[in-house]
């Protein structure tokens, strides 16, 4: 078919015709000629301005060589500076003197909230309350000591973790390793259930008591308060890492217990960890 003049538009046809249907010859607009040239131009401009092309092991710089990574670099130097004059206070003054300072518990409160969420409350939830497997940091005694000093070392060097001055302390597994049998656990779990429960006294709990000074004591304390020297927690209160039933208790005596706690030595420069520890005193002090 010959192009015709549509009656209509008075456009030529392209000379196609689909089932008595036939194509119009219409250009194309020229604004999308015009935003095709702006888009091509503006492609060009970026490629010679802006970082762009690789080049096997590198790129093309750019005119203006720009470098994202130096940005923020120089963002986050920049960042540490401005920090520089209260940071700089947390890592060499005495806790006491900080935790009397306004001024300076105020920055410890909105950036250990920040640290502790980032690092922390994974494990030990986000009120710092713990939960199964994991103490509470707000309650009871924690397990190496509730001062400033005593929770910055623990930060620092972790519990059983990689670190050579890590934490160590392990309590024995008593059944598995066939040093009490069954009964005598079933005993020292009611002695031990009795420390923080209001139980009549029974030939049980008796038998317990007896077994616990000799099997128990020489960590837990002759009176199951624990011992922050070595790790040991307190069986006297009704905080429990892993549970205080008799089934929890019966299976902690039974396979024992091994905590574990990363070294944040590494991770978390001095300052963020002296934070953190005064962050800890400063929950502690203000917990319901």
């Amino acid at each position: 078919m010959k192009p015709e003049r549509d009656p209509v538009t008075g456009r030529l046809t392209t000379g196609h015709e689909w089932n008595g249907l036939t194509e119009l010859d219409t250009p194309v607009p020229k604004p999308v000629y015009f935003f095709l040239i702006v888009f091509l131009l503006f492609c060009v401009g970026y490629w010679l301005l802006m970082p762009a092309w690789p080049l096997g092991t590198t790129y093309t710089k750019g005119l203006l060589h720009q470098d994202e990574r130096a940005s923020v670099t120089a963002r986050v130097k920049a960042a540490a500076e401005q920090r520089a004059s209260w940071t700089s206070m947390i890592e060499v003054d005495h806790a006491a003197t900080v935790l009397e300072d306004a001024a300076l518990m105020a920055r410890v409160r909105e950036t250990g909230r920040t640290l502790f969420a980032d690092n922390c409350a994974m494990c030990h939830g986000m009120e710092a309350r713990g939960g199964p497997g994991f103490p509470s940091l707000v309650s009871g005694t924690p397990l190496w000591g509730a001062t400033t000093d005593a929770l910055f070392q623990t930060i620092m060097v972790g519990i059983n973790s990689d670190h050579p001055d890590s934490r160590t302390s392990q309590m024995p597994a008593f059944g598995r390793d066939g040093i009490l049998d069954a009964t005598q656990i079933d005993a020292v779990v009611a002695y031990v259930r009795s420390l923080s429960q209001p139980i009549a006294p029974t030939d049980r709990i008796a038998k317990g008591r007896e077994l616990f000074a000799a099997n128990c004591a020489a960590c837990h304390g002759e009176g199951g308060n624990g011992n922050s020297e070595i790790g040991v927690p307190d069986l006297t209160d009704t905080r429990w890492i892993y549970g205080g039933d008799s089934a929890s208790i019966r299976q902690s005596i039974w396979r024992g217990r091994q905590g574990h706690m990363p070294s944040w030595d590494g991770r978390l420069q001095l300052w963020q960890r002296r934070v953190l520890a005064l962050y800890l005193v400063d929950l502690r002090r203000h917990a319901p």
